[in-house]
């Protein structure tokens, strides 16, 4: 393939190829000459021009397929446009006589097509440069058309549209005799050539003025005659040439010359009248009428309905939705006069009233719903009620009915739609909206009544406040008029509908509103009798309100249940004898009634059956099974019931069938085993019933075809857009389409096509559907003989009927076997014996040759079924060997196309089902039979099939994929564009194809390579496909080659390829690619496009719209929002749920992957979809207060500018657009916050701004981001509202920290404090739903709590509204709106509980911080930006209500309490509910609760901690109400005299209500646990554990203390998270404190009571007691070691021996930890340290090893050297512990003191063992680190321990060894931990360092005396050695002091400087001089004698003291006095240890 990339044709090597390849080479020579051409130079290509044109001219010769010719012409246009064009009027004679050829031979006719197809691209491109050579041309080409077959009509019509495009108005002379050529071809009997014609006379009416003029009509006529016979694509192109016409007949301003005057100007009313004669009267125009010619069913044809319907919505969508809007009044009053009784032909029967209602519904719903803005939208509910109104004062039922139910049903998708915008609407009285529908409720029509009450539905979803209030008002009425039969059905159907609205709404309705309408329904049953003219009415209604009572599910109907079931039973007569008497008692009234009930009965226990399975409990269902035998006896007895009663039974007899048989399928068939005989017996009968005369097979057979099958069939079986109405098409002429009236019922259903009215099938067709379907399910469950039995029988039955009847029955009975079959592989079951087979396989023969291609679609999927149940290998075998033989044989298309599928289905049902020689034979067969290019059918189903193997086959079929894709690829380039349905198979096995050579794609050998090229070529031709269908499969293909071989896909074209679709179409909505299926193959292709390559894609995008020329307007708009713009307008048109979803996940990964960097486009669209808002009074206030404040300089956002708002793109978007907007922001704030950190810093923001002005950062749009969250926030739709709290919020927790640069100490957001609460204000009015409410207050205590404003006064707008809805929810559960269920309320309280518990939290923690300011920075910034009145005056605010919140919380966590006991506990629960909840709904209350809890208790826990558990005073109690009296009583108040509790009883119930709670929570932490929740529940056992009553509760009760370890332990476990581990450890270290204290308080009382006994006999207190034994499980402190450990080993593993291999030291590198690492070690050390203290004696022997391992290990472990001696958190926590336990209690008691010693021995010896490197790896340990432990050993520990001679020795040595070495600091260290030990009292463990250590300090001292100290650290290391020996003169006995003086004067005053040299010494010689200068003035006067006899005996010495004495001696006088006191001055060490260990 590669040699075919060259500018000419490389003729070598296309002449050795062979045919198939040379086709495959030309055709990728003519891709890529096409680039190349548009991308070379002029002058090259003139150069070649001439080789070229005879090249490509040669190549017409060749017989060129369709694509090949379509591309060649393509070329040759291109090549004439950049090179020379003399030579062109050659190449259209050469045409021209190719055309004009004799040659008739089918091999010429490619050549001919190919010619003319050039002309066709010749004249488009060269347009009137060819001059007038055009009438020759246009002549000859009509000339050929007159003898052209089908494909050349196809080809000269396409020709000619291109023609008429290059030339424009120059064509005029030839537009008549095009017109008659196209008028002819508009009624052709090919398809294609109608389409094809279509698009001709698109192109031509663009300058023939005549056709949307003088010629109007004979258009308009000759469109509706195409359309009769027409199929999907016809009328869809056919519609657009009528609509578009009919549109510019409209609005066409004609040019006023004289010479035109002759045009007529048609008005509108004209242009309607057109229509609605083509709707009304058909293509018959108004002479002849052809109704006889089809058998008087009606007088039009549906195709033609259907398609002037699609013209109505052309018309409108082309002239557009500003003039639907202005126009409305006239077009909706037209439209509903079509179904108006001044037309009785169209609604003369209920068949055509149901159908045309369908057209005149969807004509409303896609010109009202889809061109309409909301404002607009508003306005039309206001005309249709109007129209309501008029048309309900009309006397005449009749007339208005059909008008009444297309208006009442537009009025509800309408407000359906509109959501919660349309309230104003509904508050509006002057429109009396819900008025005007109610009466209508009451209209004699069934159908309108139950249209209203859809109406009120649709309503109660958009609208969920109105559901209750409509819910009474119908319930009242239904009351008042229980005696007119209107009002009954009526209002039961509006009841029935509101019912179903429920399910929709969250919020729901009122619990008891079950209990009124089971009374009322009760009522209506038991009434029915009275009065005959109300029984049949009575009796429906009362079932359908218990059917519909159903849908609100197990928590209402479970109380209600055994009325129902007693209802159920009395309705059916108990036995068989009953039943006989009845027959022979009643009338044909009586009966009908009877049956009427009794189906209403059957429905309302299979809505039971199917909405309240949880209740289906075996005890139920034996209660539910009497009546089915009698209601099965019932179905056999009703045939000869109906012959005695006769017709007027009929159709409650069949609707009696279908409920029954509904409730049987939703039944298991064990329930009803005794009459399935009967049952199958009854099926049987009904599905060969002889009066069936229509057959329905397309509602019946769908079901069970495979879906991947139903393509090649009907394109209708698909989903388009126009699904609504082409609907009536499949189901043909005799059968109506689905309606409401057919089955009231219906009504409470959830729908499963989305907002649209439910739309059941006439009972006679739906008792079929059921019936076939239950067949399947009883067959497979009686014997085996009754199986035969009845087989037989159904095949008897199929043998002994003739023509269209046996068609019927075949059909019934093929799709019962089917769906037998497919139960019984299903459930793994068997067939039976023999006959069976043999049965079935004559009865699916049968049917694969029936002339019915859905029947034998289905007969296929049975056949492979069938199959499947035998499971044998043979007969698989057998089956496929039948379809060979007969594919081998048979010539007819119908049994060729049925068993090349059964092939495929086989295949597709047993996998790779046979050998490969099996295989090799069905691939022969199947590729031949797609080569029969005499019938494109077969060649479809075969192609089709041959996919279905491809699939299934997998790696076995690598053999065949190159010959498979050579035959693809040969029939894409042959196969006529017209045999679309050819191409879409291909497709498939293309797709197919790559999917099994997969991620091999990418391979580069030359085989795979060639594939690829033949695929990607393939996709080439697919995409050039005129059908939309193919072209959606090349999509897919494409996308498939991106996803396994992404790097040869080009993504530039594939990117423009499927813009152009989207967004060519993005204008109009109806006129976008009118393929739903492409629209959604090109959004699945961009979704996978942007997941691996947004940003590529969108550059893209840009690209084409900028290159692509002007009159491509709709990418204009690319070019100002991109791609992301433009799918946003999109999202706003599509109305398809999938595609929609599509639209939403792509922008979504744009937006996660591109969003920060084009943060202002982004934010940009979000704000002008939120600013286009449908009627915005809101947005201007917030703007003033944008002006008042100035535009700050910030603020350097593109958005906030106004004046563009007039041209933005977005108009009016709908409020789920503005949704997803505001969503959207949500989402960029989130990817900001992973991005750079300026995003949230002004001060960085800026700066890199100045610098580079392409920067964008998040902060610089905060002023948008509030306005765009305000104007969400209060707007109309609730959900927007939702949406725009929730990004308020968002906004709130990440800018509440970002300070203001130019105003220190106040933060960003404080300037829009007034925007806040202007957006939260409204959300706490009355009629807010309490979603919104809970929302709102969430977001108030987010924003009290984020510190943002400081000042009372400003706090306390939002506070108020905090206040208010306390006040609100104070009443409890009763008081709020009876709107919605109990369990909103519930919801609303608890958001409201919670946030105040939120802002409590904060004000105490905000009170602790400024009571003791800790170290860190933001807690002094916070206290000093808060100022002292906030951080106190905060917790005033909320302490004026702590009063009423502390009793609210604990109410609170009662009921959550009882909530979540388990369900063995349920008998126990309060009768009435909790305190918020009530006992019906407590299921939906549990997770409000679970929301809030956690908060709440912290709060509660807080409040509790706060009153100390205890009141000191009864006045000061009663002031505090630190006593809250909960609603269920939990604890009494103290006021009344006779307190049934005392105060330690409530305390204890409390303390033990929130340990419960936490310890519930966290022992069994669910996967869904919030890290809020858990860090909550931890906090608040903290603030518990804060004070000494609970303290000494758990202390007392060492059970409770380890169970709550055993629960921490367990959270440590599982929670990686640092935040949630260090607070568990907080909480451990609290339960240690509570033992201490426990021990304390037993041992303190212990002694005050044995005080006169001997101290031997006081019993041991303390873990342990007197034997040491720790119990695992009992033991308190093994608990907490268990714990403290596992931390531990997490951080360090090197600490656990079994993990290091031996218990021993092991050398191993020291490690520094991460700052939450070193957290939690330390934090487990301090706990390990309190331990021995809970033990006895004993006890604390048994842990001292444990402890004292863990704390040197971490010491070992964490000993690493740090800059300046510094000691890591982890060495100073383990040094910290270490004194803890050395100084412990238990070192000096009796009875363990001998152990300690030995214990605490080795342990001295491990850290000494440390230091000897066992190999020299331990080098890196922190000889500093080490030696202060040492120094902490001797000095915290009984001298016993440390002075052994051996551990002393070690200890010197290591001294020794540390003085020796060189680094500063070491020696600094070292000094100072001297000093301390020489300074130790006892003197047995202090001289021995004395004696050792002192002459090394000394000889150190006087080496630095000599060469003077150089720099700092010199200095400090004299300073301190100086100390050091003053230390040791101070500790000197007496006699030996002297000396020592006398050693250390001498080097004090050789530092001393005389006044000369004073001056010019260095700062360090100064600051010795000052030192020592110091020093020598305190020893002078304390050693006076000694001082003057060495001055004395030295006069070197003396000279130089009274020198320096002399310098200084100003400064001398001012420093003795102090120096006397001054112990040491500022200059001393600057480097101290940060924590005295010592």
């Amino acid at each position: 393939m590669e040699l075919a990339h060259s500018l000419l044709l490389n003729e070598e090597a296309y002449n050795q190829l062979g045919e198939v390849q040379k086709a495959e080479f030309i055709f990728e020579w003519l891709r890529y000459l096409e680039k190349l051409l548009l991308a070379t130079s002029r002058n090259d290509v003139r150069e070649k021009q001439k080789t070229l044109v005879e090249q490509l001219l040669s190549l017409l010769n060749s017989s060129p397929g369709p694509p090949t010719r379509k591309l060649l012409a393509k070329n040759l246009a291109i090549l004439y446009s950049i090179g020379d064009t003399f030579s062109v009027h050659e190449a259209i004679d050469k045409c021209n006589d190719l055309i004009r050829s004799k040659d008739d031979s089918p091999s010429y006719l490619p050549t001919k097509l190919a010619a003319v197809v050039c002309l066709g691209s010749l004249y488009k491109k060269l347009g009137r440069i060819l001059g007038n050579t055009f009438t020759d041309t246009v002549g000859n080409i009509l000339k050929a058309m007159k003898s052209a077959e089908s494909q050349g009509r196809y080809e000269i019509m396409l020709s000619l549209q291109n023609i008429l495009n290059g030339l424009g108005a120059a064509a005029a002379p030839c537009h008549r005799d095009v017109y008659k050529a196209a008028r002819s071809c508009l009624t052709d009997r090919s398809m294609a050539v109608r389409c094809a014609a279509a698009k001709c006379l698109l192109e031509l009416q663009n300058e023939a003025i005549f056709m949307w003029s003088t010629d109007l009509d004979s258009v308009a006529t000759l469109c509706f005659k195409s359309f009769e016979g027409s199929n999907y694509d016809v009328r869809i192109s056919v519609s657009k040439l009528l609509g578009i016409i009919l549109a510019k007949a409209v609005i066409s301003k004609h040019p006023g010359t004289a010479s035109r005057q002759s045009i007529r100007r048609v008005s509108l009313e004209e242009v309607l009248e057109l229509l609605g004669t083509g709707f009304l009267r058909g293509s018959s125009g108004f002479l002849r009428a052809s109704g006889d010619m089809l058998k008087g069913t009606s007088s039009v044809s549906r195709d033609v309905r259907v398609g002037v319907t699609q013209a109505y919505v052309v018309f409108v969508s082309t002239l557009g939705g500003a003039w639907l809007e202005k126009n409305f009044a006239a077009f909706f009053s037209h439209i509903l006069s079509l179904v108006s009784q001044s037309h009785p032909k169209a609604t003369q029967t209920q068949i055509d009233a149901v159908c045309c209602r369908r057209c005149v519904s969807f004509i409303l719903r896609t010109t009202i719903g889809g061109l309409l803005g909301e404002k607009a939208q508003l306005a039309a509910v206001k005309d249709i009620c109007q129209a309501i109104w008029k048309l309900k004062k009309v006397m005449d039922v009749a007339a208005s009915q059909h008008m009444l139910v297309c208006a009442l049903q537009e009025l509800g998708n309408l407000i359906h739609n509109l959501g919660t915008t349309a309230a104003p609407l509904l508050q509006d009285s002057s429109t009396g909206l819900l008025d005007s529908i109610l009466s209508v409720i009451l209209h004699p029509s069934i159908s309108v009544r139950l249209a209203a009450a859809w109406c009120l539905h649709c309503i109660a979803v958009a609208l969920p406040s109105y559901l209750t209030p409509l819910l009474d008002r119908c319930l009242e009425r239904l009351t008042g008029h229980k005696s007119s039969p209107e009002a009954v059905t009526g209002f039961s159907f509006a009841v029935a509908a509101l019912l179903g609205a429920v399910k929709h709404c969250p919020l729901g309705i009122p619990h008891g509103k079950g209990k009124i309408i089971m009374t009322l329904a009760e009522d209506l049953l038991c009434s029915a009798a009275q009065n005959s003219r109300l029984s049949a009415q009575r009796t429906q209604a009362g079932w359908l309100l218990i059917s519909a009572l159903m849908t609100l599910g197990p928590a209402v109907v479970s109380h209600h249940l055994a009325r129902v079931l007693l209802l159920w039973k009395c309705v059916f007569p108990p036995s068989p004898k009953d039943l006989e008497t009845e027959k022979s008692r009643g009338d044909s009234f009586t009966w009908q009634v009877t049956l009427e009930g009794r189906a209403g009965a059957l429905c309302a226990i299979k809505s039971f059956v199917s909405h309240c399975g949880d209740l289906l409990t075996e005890e139920v269902i034996q209660r539910l099974l009497p009546p089915l035998p009698c209601a099965v006896d019932l179905l056999t007895q009703l045939s000869s019931i109906l012959k005695m009663y006769g017709s007027p039974l009929k159709t409650p007899s069949v609707v009696y069938r279908q409920r029954l048989y509904e409730l049987l399928i939703l039944l298991p068939p064990e329930t009803y085993e005794g009459n399935l005989c009967a049952i199958l017996r009854e099926l049987a009968a009904d599905l060969t019933a002889p009066d069936i005369q229509v057959a329905a097979s397309t509602f019946l057979l769908p079901p069970l075809c495979h879906q991947d099958d139903l393509l090649i069939l009907s394109p209708l079986l698909r989903e388009t857009d126009h699904r609504f109405i082409e609907e009536q098409l499949l189901l043909g002429n005799g059968v109506a389409c689905g309606s409401l009236e057919y089955d009231p019922y219906s009504i409470y259903e959830k729908d499963v096509e989305g907002d649209s009215v439910p739309k059941p099938l006439p009972p006679a067709l739906s008792v079929i559907s059921s019936a076939s379907k239950l067949f399947g399910v009883v067959c497979a469950h009686v014997g085996e003989t009754q199986r035969l039995l009845i087989l037989e029988q159904l095949l008897d039955s199929i043998k002994h009927t003739k023509g269209a009847r046996q068609q019927v029955v075949q059909l019934h009975v093929v799709s019962s076997v089917s769906s037998f079959l497919k139960y019984v592989a299903g459930s793994k079951g068997c067939l039976g014996p023999e006959e069976m087979k043999r049965f079935a396989l004559t009865l699916v023969t049968g049917a694969l040759e029936s002339p019915n291609p859905l029947l034998r679609c289905a007969a296929a999927e049975s056949w492979a079924r069938l199959a499947q149940v035998v499971d044998d290998g043979a007969f698989a075998a057998g089956l496929a060997q039948v379809s060979f033989d007969k594919l081998k044989s048979a010539r007819d298309v119908v049994t060729r196309t049925g068993h090349s599928l059964a092939l495929g289905s086989l295949h597709r049902y047993l996998g790779g089902i046979s050998s490969s020689q099996h295989l090799n034979s069905c691939i022969a067969i199947l590729y031949t039979l797609a080569q029969d290019s005499t019938s494109p059918d077969v060649q479809t189903w075969a192609l089709h099939s041959l996919s279905l193997i491809i699939d299934s086959a997998g790696p076995l079929y690598y053999v065949h994929v190159e010959p498979t894709l050579s035959l693809i690829i040969m029939l894409l380039l042959n196969v006529p564009p017209t045999h679309a349905e050819v191409h879409q198979s291909l497709g498939r096995c293309l797709n197919a194809l790559i999917t099994t050579l997969g991620p091999e794609l990418q391979g580069n050998s030359t085989s795979i390579s060639t594939l690829r090229t033949s695929c990607l070529l393939g996709c080439a031709v697919m995409q050039d496909n005129p059908d939309c269908l193919v072209q959606a499969q090349a999509i897919s293909c494409l996308q498939q080659l991106h996803m396994f071989a992404p790097r040869h896909v080009n993504l530039s074209s594939l990117v423009s390829c499927l813009c152009e679709i989207l967004l060519d179409n993005s204008v109009l909505v109806n006129l976008c690619s009118p393929y739903l299926l492409l629209r959604r193959a090109v959004l699945a292709c961009l979704r996978q496009l942007v997941q691996r390559e947004a940003a590529e894609v969108s550059e893209h995008a840009v690209m084409l719209a900028k290159d692509s020329r002007e009159e491509l307007t709709p990418d204009a708009n690319i070019r100002e929002v991109g791609l992301e713009g433009a799918l946003l307008i999109l999202l706003d048109k599509e109305t398809d749920e999938r595609l929609c979803h599509d639209i939403k996940e792509t922008l979504n990964y744009m937006l996660t992957s591109m969003a920060v960097e084009k943060l202002s486009l982004w934010l940009k669209l979000c704000k002008d979809v939120l600013a286009a808002s449908a009627d915005f009074t809101a947005v201007t206030c917030v703007d003033t207060m944008q002006e008042e404040e100035g535009d700050k300089g910030d603020d350097a956002s593109v958005l906030t500018t106004r004046r563009d708002e007039k041209s933005h793109p977005f108009t009016n978007p709908r409020w789920a657009t503005r949704v997803f907007a505001a969503e959207c922001v949500c989402r960029i704030i989130n990817q900001c916050e992973n991005a750079n950190s300026a995003h949230f810093d002004i001060a960085l923001a800026q700066e890199m701004k100045k610098r580079d002005s392409r920067n964008d950062f998040l902060v610089l749009h905060l002023a948008d981001l509030i306005r765009m969250a305000f104007m969400a926030a209060t707007d109309h739709s609730d959900q927007l509202r939702l949406s725009g709290l929730e990004m308020l919020l968002v906004v709130i927790r990440r800018f509440a920290t970002v300070p203001e640069p130019e105003f220190p100490g106040h933060v960003i957001l404080e300037q829009y404090q007034a925007n806040v609460g202007a957006a939260l204000r409204p959300a706490f009015t009355s009629e807010t739903p309490p979603d919104v409410t809970a929302k709102a207050c969430q977001v108030c205590s987010a924003w009290i709590a984020s510190g943002v404003v400081s000042d009372l006064n400003d706090l306390r707008r939002v506070h108020q509204l905090l206040v208010s809805s306390l006040t609100k929810i104070q009443a409890g559960k009763e008081a709020l709106s009876h709107l919605y269920n109990e369990s909103a309320s519930t919801m609303e309280i608890l958001a409201v509980l919670k946030a105040w518990a939120e802002v409590y939290i904060i004000a105490v923690q905000r009170h602790k911080n400024h009571r003791q300011p800790l170290k860190t920075t933001t807690c002094l910034e916070d206290s000093i930006r808060n100022g002292s009145c906030s951080s106190d005056g905060l917790l005033d605010l909320v302490y004026a209500d702590l009063g009423t919140l502390s009793r609210l919380w604990l109410a609170a966590l009662q009921d959550f309490a009882l909530l979540t006991l388990p369900s063995e506990f349920a008998s126990q629960l309060p009768a009435e509910g909790g305190a918020f909840y009530t006992a019906e709904t407590s299921e939906n209350a549990k997770l409000h609760y679970y929301n809030s809890w956690a908060l709440i208790l912290h709060a509660t826990a807080l409040w509790l901690t706060s009153t100390g558990f205890v009141v000191a005073d009864p006045d000061e109690g009663a002031s505090n109400l630190s006593r809250p009296v909960t609603p269920t009583s939990m604890c009494q108040g103290s006021s009344s005299g006779a307190t049934i509790k005392s105060p330690e009883d409530v305390y204890t119930d409390r303390f033990h209500l929130i340990l419960g709670i936490s310890v519930e929570f966290l022992c069994s932490l669910r996967s869904d646990a919030t890290m809020e929740s858990i860090t909550a529940c931890l906090h608040a056992l903290q603030a518990l554990l804060d004070v000494p009553w609970p303290r000494s509760k758990i202390g007392s009760d060492q059970d409770l203390g380890i169970e709550l370890l055993n629960v921490l332990h367990r959270v440590i476990l599982t929670r990686e998270s640092p935040s949630i581990q260090l607070a568990s450890l907080e909480v451990v270290r609290q339960i240690i404190c509570a033992a201490q204290e426990h021990v304390k308080e037993k041992r303190r009382s212990a002694e005050v009571d044995d005080g006169a006994a001997e101290k031997e006999t006081l019993p041991e207190f303390g873990e342990g007691k007197d034997t040491g034994g720790l119990v695992p499980g009992k033991s308190l402190v093994f608990a907490t070691l268990e714990l403290c450990v596992c931390i531990l080993v997490r951080q360090l593993p090197e600490l656990n021996p079994k993990l290091t291999g031996s218990p021993g030291v092991k050398a191993t590198k020291p490690q520094i930890l991460l700052e939450d690492g070193s957290r939690l070690v330390s934090a487990a050390l301090v706990i390990l340290s309190e331990l021995p203290a809970v033990c006895s004696p004993e006890g604390s022997i048994s842990i001292l090893p444990t402890i004292l391992y863990l704390t040197i290990g971490v010491l070992r472990e964490t000993a690493v050297k740090l800059p300046g001696g510094q000691l890591s958190s982890t060495v100073a926590a383990s040094l910290q512990a270490l004194k803890g336990i050395l100084s412990s209690p238990m070192a000096r008691a009796e009875k363990s003191r001998t152990a300690w010693t030995d214990l605490l021995r080795s342990a001295l010896t491990t850290i000494l063992d440390c230091w000897d490197p066992v190999d020299e790896t331990h080098q890196e340990l922190d000889e500093v680190s080490l030696l202060t432990a040492i120094t902490v050993f001797i000095l915290s520990t009984s001298p016993e321990v440390t002075t052994i001679p051996c551990l002393q020795k070690r200890c010197i040595d290591k001294f020794k060894a540390t003085l020796e070495i060189k680094d500063p600091v070491v020696q600094i260290k070292t000094y100072q931990l001297l000093h301390s030990i020489f300074q130790y009292p006892n003197p047995a463990v202090s001289y021995p360092y004395i004696y050792s250590l002192a002459s090394c300090i000394m000889e150190k001292l006087q080496e630095i005396d000599k060469r003077k100290p150089e720099n700092t650290a010199e200095l400090q290391i004299f300073q301190e050695g100086i100390k050091v020996l003053e230390t040791l003169v101070t500790v000197a006995e007496e006699h030996h002091r002297s000396q020592l003086v006398a050693c250390l004067l001498p080097i004090l005053i050789s530092f001393l400087l005389d006044e000369n040299s004073l001056g010019s010494a260095t700062s360090i010689m100064r600051n010795l001089h000052d030192f020592a200068l110091q020093n020598l003035m305190q020893i002078g006067p304390q050693y006076s004698s000694v001082f003057k006899s060495l001055v004395a005996s030295s006069p070197a010495l003396k000279a130089r003291l009274e020198a320096a004495i002399k310098g200084n001696q100003e400064s001398v006088k001012v420093k003795i006095p102090t120096s006397k006191y001054t112990k040491s001055p500022g200059k001393n060490s600057s480097i101290q240890l940060k924590t005295s260990f010592l």
